[in-house]
């Protein structure tokens, strides 16, 4: 019965969308720290994030779906930075604003708050109708909720995510963490793949810390992702970018992005690497036969402007854009040293610099 449904579902994307295209946008850490609670509080219990995305919220919103890391808990109170994150709701709803549809919840912070925090994170994402996946209140939802699949233009995108660890905080109760395991995450791409998934996409939280290139537990996990037949690998976790590849599977006939690390997408990391990130855009299209298959992978790096408390909040940038003023020498060697990692190790990635203008009078246009 599921196969049937599989093929269905296939045969009516293909005769409804064959010639369509769509893009889906995944952003790297977006991060509370304290300096940014500060900057943000407005008095009241109000916290103000609306300057934040400005400037990247047309790249964002052009694509057809976006995806971000959710790398803090969500509360309602008693909010604060590292080593254990709580952001208020207004956060999440600023990204939501910026134009992203979904935040992964899997990650080493996920259970900064403990077992309710994870809740209480969940039911804010809930009310707000933001749709999310990688960590559940029970066995019985995440049965419910798996596969996380999202039509796209047609396209069915199955979204997993998982994380090595979560700081070494237990879970003490029923909520449910999708932790890095391989039996686990080829269980769930097979019933993906048999609930109609066209194409599955794996956010995974791994790797080192500050490090620049992937270590070897990040290859050989890359490996078996590609090995199962995952079609976008998208990761995170060292808060600085690693490179990202347009790989070719013979096995599966197909084309896989593999992205080792995007990087921060906000946060108040002052070390050079750590200013920045990349968000990643990736097109979607139907083969002559009817088959989903995956195009034009493109970067764009960002840069975080810090704030000040109460004064100036916290903005994220195109790096390029950042040529004066007080900021624009650490976006500079931000920039120098990402782009020397991606033009050495990238393949089939190029970096997309059209104008954020550009891109926003392109969407209007689409309105």
């Amino acid at each position: 019965m599921i196969l049937l449904q599989a093929l269905l579902l296939s045969f009516v994307a293909f005769l409804t969308g064959c010639n369509d295209e769509a893009e889906i946008v995944f952003a790297g850490d977006a991060m509370q720290h304290k300096a940014q609670l500060d900057a943000a509080r407005r008095g009241g219990g109000v916290y103000d994030y609306s300057e934040c995305f400005t400037a990247v919220k047309p790249y964002v919103e052009d694509a057809d779906y976006a995806v971000v890391n959710l790398e803090t808990p969500l509360g309602e109170r008693n909010y604060s930075g590292y080593p254990c994150f709580n952001a208020p709701e207004s956060f999440a709803l600023a990204l939501a604003d910026a134009g992203f549809d979904m935040m992964l919840t899997a990650n080493n912070h996920c259970l900064d708050r403990r077992d309710k925090g994870l809740q209480t994170t969940l039911d804010i994402l809930d009310r707000n109708e933001i749709a999310h996946v990688g960590t559940y209140r029970k066995d019985v939802e995440r049965e419910y909720v798996l596969p996380k699949i999202v039509d796209i233009k047609g396209f069915k995108v199955a979204f997993l995510n998982y994380t090595y660890g979560t700081n070494g905080i237990q879970i003490q109760g029923d909520v449910v963490v999708d932790y890095i395991d391989r039996k686990l995450i080829s269980a769930d791409v097979d019933r993906a793949r048999e609930a109609g998934a066209e194409i599955i996409a794996a956010c995974i939280h791994w790797g080192d810390e500050y490090k620049l290139l992937p270590n070897a537990s990040q290859k050989q996990l890359a490996d078996y992702l590609c090995d199962i037949g995952v079609d976008l690998i998208i990761g995170g976790h060292p808060h600085v970018i690693q490179p990202m590849e347009l790989r070719r599977s013979e096995k599966h006939d197909k084309d896989i992005l593999l992205v080792y690390s995007l990087g921060n997408f906000i946060s108040n990391m002052k070390t050079r690497d750590t200013r920045g990130g990349a968000m990643v855009k990736i097109s979607l299209y139907r083969d002559s036969d009817g088959v989903a298959r995956i195009k034009a992978p493109s970067y764009r790096l960002v840069f975080t402007i810090p704030g000040s408390s109460q004064v100036n909040n916290y903005r994220l940038v195109p790096a390029e854009t950042l040529k004066d003023g007080q900021w624009s020498t650490q976006c500079n060697a931000f920039e120098q040293a990402a782009e020397s990692i991606f033009n050495k190790h990238n393949k089939g990635v190029v970096r997309d610099t059209t104008s954020i203008e550009i891109k926003k009078a392109l969407f209007d246009a689409k309105k």
